[in-house]
């Protein structure tokens, strides 16, 4: 079955950070151009004044309608009724950089959470987030950890919005040379899929497909055919068998298949529209 046939809705843009015109332009374009009604949500900033003054200037000079902030500090505005009216006139909302644990503590679980998983399961809105608006966008979060090696001590973890099940999502991946985490990340969640993303570079995300847009590539790392894994308390991980693939941009990956489409014919290279 051709890959735009299978495809169901629920579109994310999942963005490793720093992006450029492109992708902005891009989610722009999905939130319907000139007609976009794009919400920015800051909370992850530790100055969401400028934050969302910055996103509502690029967004508005890329030719979006409407560009408005809703400012969600605490869990009570979360749950505030008046937000509702909000999201549901969007046709875009995009999650800013921060640090994602704030997204997770004042969002997760409130009615806001709610309502954005219905309208993007809907196909009603578009959602994207960068760095710490990527990173939330799974269930099991990465939240930090720098230690040298592939370790238990390597990576932090917290619980996520998981608005993309079954991935684990890190940004500034190439960048900040994170790619220990990821591996330390998989290994003790070696059922979920790990995806390292580049600044400049997205997973664009309808059904069980992404392609890779950007400058940069995608690093996926699928521990579920390992034939060998060992976490201990302190010390080494034993990561063996794993499949790394790394994906530049106009690559599609299955999902649920785990699997690049490799053999696609180039006009479905750009089947996720």
């Amino acid at each position: 079955m051709p890959i735009a046939a299978e495809m169901r809705r629920g579109r994310l843009l999942i963005i490793g950070g720093a992006a450029g015109p492109a992708l902005l332009g891009r989610f722009v374009q999905l939130a319907g151009g000139a007609a976009a009604r794009i919400v920015v949500i800051a909370t992850a900033s530790s100055a969401p004044a400028s934050a969302e003054a910055a996103h509502r200037e690029a967004f508005a000079a890329l030719g979006a309608g409407d560009v408005r902030a809703l400012r969600l500090t605490v869990r009570a505005e979360a749950n505030d009724g008046r937000v509702e009216p909000v999201l549901r006139r969007a046709t875009g909302v995009f999650f800013t950089g921060g640090d994602q644990e704030r997204i997770a503590a004042v969002i997760g679980g409130t009615a806001t959470d709610s309502l954005l998983q219905t309208l993007v399961a809907a196909g009603e809105v578009v959602l994207a987030g960068t760095s710490a608006g990527a990173a939330m966008m799974s269930g099991t979060m990465i939240v930090g950890g720098d230690a040298p090696g592939v370790s238990r001590a390597c990576v932090r973890t917290g619980p996520g919005l998981e608005f993309l099940p079954g991935v684990l999502i890190d940004q500034h991946f190439a960048e900040r040379g994170r790619v220990n985490r990821l591996l330390s990340a998989v290994a003790l969640y070696p059922h979920e899929l790990g995806l390292g993303i580049d600044e400049d570079t997205a997973i664009l995300t309808d059904g069980d497909y992404f392609e890779v847009l950007g400058s940069g590539a995608v690093t996926v790392v699928d521990a579920g055919c390992a034939a060998d894994i060992r976490v201990p308390a302190q010390g080494p991980i034993t990561l063996a068998d794993a499949r790394i693939h790394v994906l530049p941009a106009g690559h599609i990956f299955h999902l649920t298949g785990r699997r690049p489409v490799v053999d696609a014919p180039a006009a479905q290279r750009g089947a996720v529209p």
